[in-house]
């Protein structure tokens, strides 16, 4: 950047002391200033807004001045996608992306340096929280002065919410990611934990989940690049630290990206997806000029290597169109360790000055170097054999869209059909969490029944076939064991309702025929005799287990799962 363009255009971060941040207003003013000025460079406007009404905003930056997303997608155009703010408590990508817009505008020569390359962003994701400003809900965080908060106008992470996209800037998000498709994906961010040398940490959509020959490219090809890139230029840089115990010094285990987060969502549109973590630690000044160099890092290394990134998304979709079984569920394989150098300070404890306990605290005086142990791979945990497609019930709109935001191909039944063999799940008992999740009462834990049923489907009930580009994200969606299932996240919770009671009265007599006419039932009860000895002398509980597990009163959808699989 020219002397004279660095005084014209330059950041809040910029003409700040190196320890203060954005506001949302400066950086939208900025932003428009730039694309005014620069209209054949930049592309900026609306994309929606959040649940506060704030507009939510997008730019697209090419370096021949093509915009329109249906000319860039018929051109193959290859899409490097950066995602900020969804944390504004966490703002260094915000500055960066900042600066990184102004030099293409201001330096012809970067500019053509992305040859085809689309650079798409949004400036700020999370623009409530980023309007939310003050200095002290970051407890740990060494600067800047003021800063946005984590929540958004509903009080949500927006960074739990990809999935069941409670807020309006996840539904927007959805959209916006499907129609651009990105290629590759940088969504910036600041860690806490652990105190060690670096100031960049990184972690990037697990390869063994995203799988194929794009998982295998990734730990490969492009992660050694980008780690042996940002040495080079003065930012080394490790995986996030994910730890196994207390300290660095016991080790590491890749962080399992489930789709709620940024990049295991990515991963369900088969993109390869970072979520780089500056350390909280280290000066606000480093941390903006590590983020900026993370991104410039993994934006050229896609710029090079674009065609091959292309052809491997293109092979992933085309191999989940013809999959026929799906891992459902992950963990880290902690029967394979790897080797990871590290730079790390020493671990103190010292006596508490609250409390009876000991206190952990880094002594950056006594640095060390060496190699820690670092689970670097995952394992299937629970996998399904694929159906053919499922069949979605019309009434459960809220499904339905977010399986049509994310590009998932549907059919509306035209007439009223009857399937001969379609798999069933029914709910044989469920753990949720104790306290609300994300404004969610979230199932961790739930046992299934699988049976093989007719299944009378209504005319407007829609069709999912699998032999489609987004497969995985309606596997990862409908099957209700999957890591983050809408099932999960509680949309189908009034299947787990029974809709009628007894009056235990007259129900007493009708428990006793129950148990004559239903030999299963009688088994069944004896069984929970044995088993509850001590609830016999509860008559809600005894006429309760009858009503609830009898056929004369069954309910049909009791404990149902709605979406059926068709084999």
């Amino acid at each position: 950047m020219t002397a004279a363009h660095e005084n014209q255009y330059p950041t809040p971060f910029e003409s700040g002391n190196g320890n203060q941040t954005t506001t949302w207003a400066e950086c939208i003013a900025f932003y428009e200033r730039l694309a005014g000025q620069f209209p054949g460079v930049l592309r900026w406007g609306e994309i929606g807004v959040s649940d506060t009404g704030v507009p939510l905003h997008a730019g697209v930056v090419t370096a021949d001045g093509v915009f329109d997303r249906d000319t860039l997608r018929q051109q193959r155009r290859p899409v490097f996608f950066n995602n900020n703010g969804i944390h504004p408590g966490e703002p260094e990508g915000i500055d960066a992306c900042m600066a990184l817009v102004r030099d293409f505008c201001t330096q012809p020569g970067r500019l053509a340096a992305l040859g085809d390359t689309v650079f798409l962003f949004i400036p700020v994701y999370n623009v409530d929280g980023c309007i939310n400003r003050q200095n002290t809900s970051r407890v740990n965080q060494l600067g800047p002065e003021s800063f946005g908060f984590r929540g958004n106008g509903r009080h949500l992470d927006l960074n739990r919410d990809f999935i069941k996209c409670d807020s309006l800037a996840a539904q927007v998000f959805n959209r916006f990611f499907t129609a651009w498709d990105p290629d590759v994906m940088v969504d910036t961010h600041t860690s806490n934990g652990a105190d060690y040398s670096y100031t960049m940490t990184l972690i990037p959509t697990q390869p063994d989940k995203l799988g194929g020959g794009l998982g295998q490219f990734l730990r490969e090809s492009m992660l050694p690049a980008i780690y042996g890139d940002m040495a080079q230029r003065g930012w080394p840089t490790c995986p996030y630290m994910n730890l196994l115990a207390e300290t660095p010094d016991d080790g590491i285990e890749d962080f399992l990206d489930l789709p709620r987060f940024s990049t295991g969502y990515a991963a369900l549109h088969h993109t390869i997806g970072f979520m780089p973590e500056t350390h909280m630690l280290k000066p606000f000044a480093d941390r903006v000029a590590s983020m900026r160099t993370l991104v410039e890092v993994v934006l050229e290394f896609t710029v090079a290597h674009a065609a091959q990134i292309q052809n491997l998304r293109r092979d992933a979709r085309a191999a989940a169109a013809q999959q026929a079984r799906w891992p459902l569920t992950w963990r880290n394989d902690r029967s394979r360790p790897a080797s990871l150098r590290f730079k790390g300070y020493r671990a103190v404890r010292t006596p508490s000055r609250l409390g009876n306990y000991e206190r952990l605290a880094y002594d950056r005086s006594q640095p060390w170097e060496k190699d820690i142990v670092h689970f670097d791979r995952c394992v299937e945990d629970l996998a399904v054999a694929a159906p053919k497609a499922y069949l979605v019930p019309q009434a459960w709109r809220e499904v339905i869209e977010r399986l049509q935001w994310n590009g998932v191909e549907l059919r509306r039944l035209e007439a009223d059909q009857l399937f001969d063999a379609a798999r069933v799940y029914r709910v044989q008992s469920v753990t949720s969490r104790a306290s609300a999740y994300e404004g969610h009462m979230f199932h961790d834990q739930l046992v299934l029944a699988t049976h093989t049923e007719r299944f009378q489907a209504r005319v407007g009930d829609v069709l999912v076939p699998l032999d489609q580009p987004n497969a995985r994200y309606a596997v990862e969606t409908l099957e209700p064991e999957a890591h983050d299932s809408f099932f999960r996240w509680g949309f189908f919770n009034s299947v787990l309702e029974k809709k009628e009671n007894f009056s235990a009265y007259v129900f007493e007599d009708t428990a006793l025929r129950m148990l004559e006419d239903e030999p299963e039932l009688k088994r069944q009860f004896e069984q929970w005799k044995a088993d509850h000895p001590e609830k016999l002398s509860d008559q809600q509980a005894v006429l309760g287990f009858l009503f609830a597990h009898g056929r004369r009163h069954a309910e049909p959808g009791w404990r149902r799962y709605p979406v059926v699989g068709l084999m």
